[in-house]
């Protein structure tokens, strides 16, 4: 074995703790919910886990000398703009204390997250895990939710073109928003992988996902779902079988009365019930705030007060963000925000797609996956909220993270410490 491919292999075997600790963590994600206090601090069962996983990766860093990596084009700058957005954020929202929590708990724990993760992630075998670790606990929470819209059909207690029930969430959008991604991730590796066990894993992912996310009855996620689904049959050489195998299968789904129903609302633009007309309403009192609050937005956690002058006050709702990706970082972060988010997602993509046509063959998939993952978080971000929630933010860096941990590998491998050569042995 050469010494570059010993360097490699030595690097790829060191951060099993930290790795072990972030696929609990990312199976963890729903975990949100579950609040306590420390002392004064409160705190959540993933927030602890990451907390975990980070100090795992300190301690590994600092037993096995080894200097992480940071510079990607992500990390710098995009990502330290980012942060300078978020905490100018907090100094001009109406409740810093507010939006001190979600600057921790939104940007800081998951970009540091996702920083121990180029680092730790130096295989394929890695990356899938992490995935998977997601894919787990989105399937708990689909699944539970899909529970309790499944008995109010049958018990009648639920009218579709409401929202529908929800558990552990809040809103049963959330399901789609956390599933859509992972499933295109899943997608990637059933078309793509070599290994069997790996693509059916997968597939069963795909199946339970596709069930969950058909029962939230979200359909921005029916939407983000749909162009995914073009861009795995586009990704694949039979692509014209896939894409009319596509069309009978969403036509079928369309003849069943409650996701027709569901779809249908969106259609009748005279509906009470048509979400579409909704937004409209919303992003024009969004696009008024943000003429009086053009260049820092409302803040952090400020949008439904900054909003409040301008959003009809008999209406029942009362928005904590814009529902339009755009809009939703304008708010927050403002303009300085809004652009760093659009660097690190161009960026993001850039080398998903060069990791697709050029990587290697065991990582194509994941790039593909990472790529068609950020489809879906755009599309359904167009109508909600893909980003400012725990789970959510959270996944967006792990899953951003594994498209980048290739080229870490590779600088890592050029900086590891070479082998002494053995006795005998020309230098």
């Amino acid at each position: 074995m050469s010494r570059a491919a010993n360097r490699a292999v030595a690097v790829s075997g060191r951060y099993r703790v930290t790795t072990a600790c972030a696929v609990a963590t990312c199976a963890l994600a729903p975990a949100y919910v579950v609040r306590w206090h420390l002392g004064p601090l409160p705190t959540t069962v993933l927030e602890d886990a990451v907390l975990i996983t980070i100090a795992a990766f300190i301690a590994e860093s600092f037993r096995d000398h080894a200097r992480p990596l940071w510079r990607t084009e992500v990390v710098v700058p995009a990502a330290l703009i980012f942060l300078v957005a978020g905490a100018i954020s907090v100094g001009v929202a109406p409740d810093r204390r507010a939006a001190l929590g979600l600057y921790r708990a939104y940007l800081i724990e998951p970009m540091a997250f996702g920083l121990v993760l180029i680092n730790a992630v130096s295989t394929p075998r890695r990356a899938l895990a992490i995935a998977g670790g997601l894919a787990l606990g989105g399937a708990v929470a689909g699944l539970a939710n899909s529970a309790v819209v499944v008995a109010a059909l049958v018990h009648h207690t639920y009218d579709v073109v409401n929202t529908p029930p929800v558990v552990i969430y809040n809103t049963a959008n959330a399901v789609a928003l956390y599933l859509v991604p992972l499933m295109a991730f899943a997608g990637a590796v059933v078309l793509h992988r070599q290994d069997r066990r790996e693509r059916l894993v997968a597939g069963a992912f795909l199946v339970v996902g596709g069930i969950c996310v058909l029962l939230s009855f979200s359909r921005g996620g029916y939407l983000a779902l749909a162009a995914v689904a073009v861009g795995l049959a586009m990704s694949h050489p039979r692509r014209w079988l896939l894409l009319a195998g596509g069309v009978v299968v969403a036509g079928a789904l369309l003849v069943i009365p409650p996701i027709a129903h569901r779809v249908a609302t969106e259609v009748n633009l005279n509906d009470p019930h048509n979400t579409l007309v909704g937004r409209t309403h919303l992003w024009s009192a969004a696009l008024q705030m943000l003429r009086a609050h053009p260049i820092f937005g409302a803040g952090l956690s400020g949008f439904a007060t900054a909003v409040a002058p301008y959003w009809n006050a008999n209406h029942p709702d009362r928005f904590t963000y814009p529902h339009n990706i755009v809009l939703n970082f304008w708010t927050e972060t403002g303009l300085l925000g809004l652009a760093a988010f659009a660097w690190i997602v161009i960026a993001a993509f850039i080398r998903t797609w060069r990791g697709w046509r050029y990587g290697t063959p065991e990582w194509r998939p994941i790039h593909l996956g990472v790529m068609l993952a950020l489809v879906a978080i755009v599309v359904h971000g167009l109508v909600d909220v893909p980003y400012w929630k725990n789970d959510l933010s959270l996944e967006f860096w792990a899953l951003l993270s594994l498209t980048f941990a290739p080229a870490a590998l590779t600088l890592r491998s050029r900086s590891a410490p070479k082998p002494a050569p053995a006795r005998g042995a020309p230098p």
